[in-house]
């Protein structure tokens, strides 16, 4: 998976490539489905969630540019496959999920596998966690129809946010840097993700 769907569309990060081949993907896909594991491709998770495709995981992971000394938030657990991939790579790691089910079995798979350096919440994420930051990172696996404030507010200085920005059907990439008090934003390309839910994202 990681030599022909990663390393070969470009992603040179090795920090990256090693973690994404440390990480077991089918421990984090149902039972029944999980022949697909290594296929590029999001699959269904329950609750109407996905893990998204090893290659779109190994982008924004490399997009935040992670050196192994930063403290990153995370908007959207889901299955943990990205949560594991980014504890690999900072040193700490706060993930929040709205879904109390999926967040609970996140909790347990990284358990099984030592994985020490996590505090696992569920709320709303479009808030980000005003009472943790500030952030070096955020990293988003929701699409949002613009940038949280909340997110922006929560940043450290020179830190980065890479989300899905767009409607709730198509969306762009994007990684935005704060320098100087500014946001500067890149787009990185297309994308699809699920919405963002909560106040800062899209209504129910």
């Amino acid at each position: 998976m990681v030599e022909d769907q990663i390393r070969r569309r470009g992603i040179r990060d090795e920090r990256v490539l090693s973690a994404m081949e440390e990480v077991p993907r089918h421990l984090f896909v149902p039972e029944e489905i999980r022949h697909l594991a290594y296929t590029d491709a999001p699959l269904p998770i329950g609750e109407g969630q996905t893990i998204s495709q090893p290659y779109i995981v190994a982008e924004m992971t490399a997009a935040l540019r992670l050196s192994g000394t930063e403290k990153v938030l995370e908007i959207g657990t889901g299955s943990g496959y990205q949560t594991a991939i980014l504890a690999r790579l900072c040193r700490e790691l706060e993930t929040i999920e709205r879904l109390p089910s999926l967040s609970a079995d996140a909790r347990v798979r990284l358990a099984t596998m030592d994985i020490g350096n996590v505090t696992f919440v569920v709320g709303d994420g479009s808030l980000g966690s005003p009472g943790h930051a500030p952030f070096d990172r955020i990293l988003s696996a929701a699409a949002s129809p613009s940038v949280p404030a909340p997110w922006v507010s929560q940043l450290s200085e020179g830190g980065v946010i890479v989300l899905p920005v767009g409607d709730r059907y198509e969306q762009e990439l994007t990684r935005v840097t704060l320098r100087c008090g500014r946001t500067e934003t890149e787009v990185l390309g297309g994308c699809r993700f699920v919405p963002l839910v909560g106040m800062y994202g899209f209504h129910r």
